[in-house]
């Protein structure tokens, strides 16, 4: 699994947990719980936004297979792997740049739209190596030039997309129908077959407006900083499950990293075209999982993404076991669909609640690439031994160990549902409550009484004795007690006896 399974390079694989629990009700709420919506209400930034984030998905998608294509074809097939390895490892770069470069230039006085317009240039130069290769080792270096620009771009889209899509209640739908949206984007282009100046006309026009479309206004940007962001929780709960959640992205990309190193091989020897009809299965697999994901306000997204880990695990050894290629390819599309809408949805529905959104919004697809670029050769190594039985142990330890972190993140313990949260929210309300005598000693406070009208006042709203009798207890004269009496209907607005007992608070 690869945040780019690059399938020949094209799959964009990530993969993240949803379910990351802030330490108190209403922080859970708001990220267990987005609000309840019929429907996806797509303002301009929204719209913005997704289109952003289907422009990067093609944008990094077309960029990575036609390098794969170039590499193997300039340095053999042998060398795709390690060389994907090194233009993921510098997209992480990217990603993770993006959220100091963007502080930087806040306290340098200058538009947040500053380091998306400085990425575009980067990664039109590295494009135009990968587009018009002249030597293999130019290749490389220029594309890890190209996938650090594409990098900082896509840290901007995730971050807008966040922003955005902050407590929406399809926002999993929203990361499906984008991510959608760019697979077939890059299908149609891959069926043009044009490359060349066509295919670097497209991509830096498309580098271009996601530049544009991640722009987010200036107060919003500003609160990505981690001194100024008013939602950010300091809570050790939620620290330990984006932990938790981070090491998932990593165990479950050395498992797909290894069918992803198979089918990228087949790709590079002609067994397998990736660009071909079964590529279609992972743009309807994004868009239905952003749909699955969205029921029940996402309250079985573990659930189901625990049952996906298990289905690609199954494709890997079935692969492995001599099945056709193509049965192997197609698994693994609907599975990588599914992968990477649940990791944009869980990372950017977490990013408002850390301290620096902007860093968080892209983290989970930086994790992925991190673990595809450092296991690459490790990987390339097993698939290219031929032991079939060790490839299968391989797959088989790491799905143990990626069941345990879901376990230690958290998914495994299904949210509340409405109800519930209703009733623990109603407890707690009643629980911080004043008490009754607290709202008296305030009646009292307000309305400036003296101590014997207090006494008075007690005295005439505890039932409905006669006045004479209430002198009579407090040894007073009945003329005594009907001045505080009438003091105190002047000092609390009311007329009557009945209606000074109705204003002051009672069990």
């Amino acid at each position: 699994m690869r945040t780019q399974v690059s399938t020949c390079g094209l799959i964009q694989y990530d993969f993240a947990i949803a379910t990351l629990v802030p330490g108190t009700l209403q922080s859970r709420a708001r990220l267990f719980r987005p609000p309840k919506g019929p429907s996806l209400n797509l303002s301009r930034p929204k719209i913005n936004a997704l289109l952003a984030l289907a422009l990067f998905t093609f944008a990094f998608l077309a960029a990575e297979f036609r390098f794969d294509v170039n590499v193997g074809l300039l340095a053999g097939a042998e060398r795709v792997v390690l060389a994907q390895g090194f233009i993921l490892g510098a997209s992480v770069i990217g990603f993770i740049g993006y959220a100091p470069l963007l502080g930087l230039a806040q306290r340098k006085g200058h538009s947040p739209a500053a380091v998306n317009a400085a990425a575009v240039p980067i990664a039109i130069v590295g494009l135009t190596q990968i587009q018009f290769p002249t030597a293999p080792l130019a290749l490389e270096i220029l594309g890890c030039v190209a996938f650090l620009g594409l990098g900082l771009l896509g840290a901007a889209a995730h971050h807008a997309f966040s922003l955005a899509f902050q407590d929406d209640p399809k926002l999993a739908t929203g990361a499906g129908a984008a991510y959608a949206a760019g697979i077939l984007m890059q299908f149609a282009v891959n069926l043009l077959n044009c490359g060349g100046i066509a295919e670097l006309i497209v991509l830096g026009a498309a580098t271009i407006a996601i530049s544009a479309l991640s722009v987010v206004p200036q107060k919003a940007a500003e609160s990505s900083s981690p001194a100024i962001n008013p939602f950010a929780e300091s809570s050790h709960a939620l620290a330990k499950q984006a932990c938790w959640s981070i090491a998932l992205v990593m165990i479950l990309a050395c498992l797909f990293s290894t069918l992803d190193n198979v089918v990228t091989l087949s790709n590079a020897h002609g067994t397998i075209a990736v660009q071909t009809w079964p590529r279609l299965f992972l743009a309807a697999s994004g868009l239905a999982a952003g749909l699955i994901f969205d029921l029940a306000e996402r309250r079985y997204m573990g659930l189901v993404m625990l049952g996906i880990a298990v289905l690609s695990t199954i494709s890997i050894l079935a692969v492995e076991a001599g099945a056709d290629p193509n049965l192997g390819l197609v698994v693994f599309y609907l599975s990588s669909g599914f992968f990477v809408t649940f990791f944009t949805a869980t990372f950017t529905q977490l990013a408002p609640r850390m301290h620096a959104p902007a860093l968080w919004a892209g983290m989970g697809r930086a994790a992925n690439n991190v673990c595809a670029f450092t296991t690459s050769g490790i990987s390339l190594a097993l698939v290219t031994s031929g032991n079939v039985a060790l490839i299968m142990i391989g797959a088989l330890m790491l799905l143990v160990a990626a069941s345990v972190a879901f376990v230690a993140a958290g998914l495994f313990r299904l949210p509340q549902t409405e109800q519930e949260r209703e009733r623990e929210q109603l407890a707690e309300e009643a629980l911080a409550a004043p008490t009754i005598e607290e709202q008296r000693q305030a009646f009292i406070a307000n309305h400036a009484l003296t101590p014997r009208e207090v006494d008075v006042l007690i005295a005439v709203t505890q039932d409905e004795r006669p006045l004479k009798q209430i002198a009579e207890e407090l040894g007073i004269s009945m003329r005594m007690v009907q001045r505080h009496l009438s003091s105190i209907y002047q000092k609390t607005d009311t007329q009557t006896r009945a209606g000074l007992t109705k204003a002051f608070p009672s069990a």
